[in-house]
C-alpha cells in the first residue's frame, strides 16, 4: 500500500470515527427543537420538521434552570480559580523548593491517588458538616480547590524551569513570592490552562457529591437538577435534550476554545516531566 493510499485509509477513518463522535450532540440539539412528541415518532426523526424553542422558555421560565446554571457557575468557577491558586502554589514548591521532609510528603501524597474518591466521601461529609459547610456553595467548592492529581500535574510541568532563572531572580532581590507570581506563572500558564479545564469540566459535571452536600433545592448544580428533571418529565423527550443542551453546551465552548492550550500543557507535561 502506497504512502498516500494509506494516508486516504487513516483520514477517512478519523473522519468516520468523528461523525460517529459528534452524532449524538448534534441530534441532541435536533431533538430540543422539536415539538413535544415529535421524537416518539417512527423512525426517529433526524431534523425537526418544525423548530420550537418552547422547551427552553419552560426550562428557564418555570423549571428554575437560569438558577440551576447561575449555581454550577458559581461552584465551577470558584473551585477552579482555587484550585490554579493552591495546586500552581503547591506543585511549584514540590518542584522547585526546598524543605524538610519534600519527598517524603510527596511519595505519601501520591499514595492517596490509590484511594477511591467514593472512599473518602463519608468522612469528608462529616468533616464539612462539623465546620458548618453543609448546604452552602463552601461545601461544594472546597473538596474541589486542591488535589493530588492537581499538584501532580503542575509538579511535573514545574521541573523544567531552569533553576537558573530562579536564582537569578533571588540574586536581583526578589522574594520567592514574587517569583512565583512574575516568572513562575506566566511559565506555568500552558499546565495551569490544562488543570483549570479538568477542574472545570470535573466540578460542572459532578453530580455525586453535590446530590450528597446540597440540600436546598435553590442551590443545585445543573446534572442534579436534570436529573430531577428526567423524573418529572420522563416521557417528555424533547424536554430532556433541551436541558442536555444547556448542561454540555457551555462545557463543549470552554473545551473548543481552550484546546490548543490544554493539548500543549498535556504533551509539554509528559515530555519535560
Amino acid at each position: 500500500m502506497s504512502a498516500r493510499a494509506g494516508s486516504v485509509w487513516v483520514n477517512g477513518a478519523l473522519i468516520v470515527a468523528a461523525v460517529v463522535t459528534v452524532f449524538p450532540l448534534l441530534w441532541m440539539v435536533s431533538v430540543s427543537l422539536m415539538p413535544t412528541g415529535a421524537s416518539a415518532s417512527y423512525p426517529p426523526p433526524i431534523l425537526p420538521a418544525q423548530i420550537t424553542l418552547s422547551h427552553y422558555r419552560e426550562l428557564f421560565a418555570q423549571q428554575h434552570m437560569g438558577r440551576y446554571f447561575l449555581n454550577s457557575v458559581i461552584v465551577a468557577t470558584s473551585a477552579t480559580l482555587l484550585a490554579l491558586l493552591f495546586n500552581g502554589m503547591a506543585g511549584y514548591a514540590f518542584a522547585k523548593l526546598r524543605f524538610r521532609g519534600r519527598e517524603a510528603s510527596y511519595r505519601i501524597m501520591l499514595a492517596g491517588l490509590l484511594v477511591p474518591a467514593q472512599v473518602t466521601m463519608i468522612p469528608l461529609f462529616g468533616l464539612l458538616k462539623m465546620l458548618g459547610l453543609v448546604n452552602s456553595y463552601a461545601g461544594a467548592i472546597v473538596p474541589s480547590a486542591a488535589s493530588i492529581f492537581g499538584i501532580f500535574l503542575v509538579r511535573q510541568y514545574a521541573l523544567s524551569i531552569p533553576d537558573e532563572l530562579l536564582d537569578a531572580a533571588r540574586i536581583d532581590g526578589a522574594s520567592e513570592w514574587r517569583i512565583f507570581r512574575s516568572v513562575v506563572v506566566p511559565l506555568l500558564v500552558p499546565v495551569l490552562v490544562t488543570l483549570g479545564i479538568f477542574v472545570f469540566l470535573g466540578t460542572w459535571n459532578d453530580f455525586m457529591w453535590p446530590l450528597i452536600v446540597l440540600t436546598d433545592r435553590d442551590m443545585q448544580t445543573l446534572p442534579v437538577a436534570l436529573a430531577g428533571l428526567s423524573r418529572e418529565h420522563v416521557q417528555d423527550n424533547e424536554m430532556m435534550m433541551a436541558g442536555s443542551v444547556v448542561t454540555v453546551l457551555p462545557v463543549l465552548v470552554l473545551f473548543l476554545v481552550l484546546q490548543r492550550h490544554y493539548i500543549q500543557g498535556l504533551l509539554s507535561g509528559a515530555v519535560k516531566g
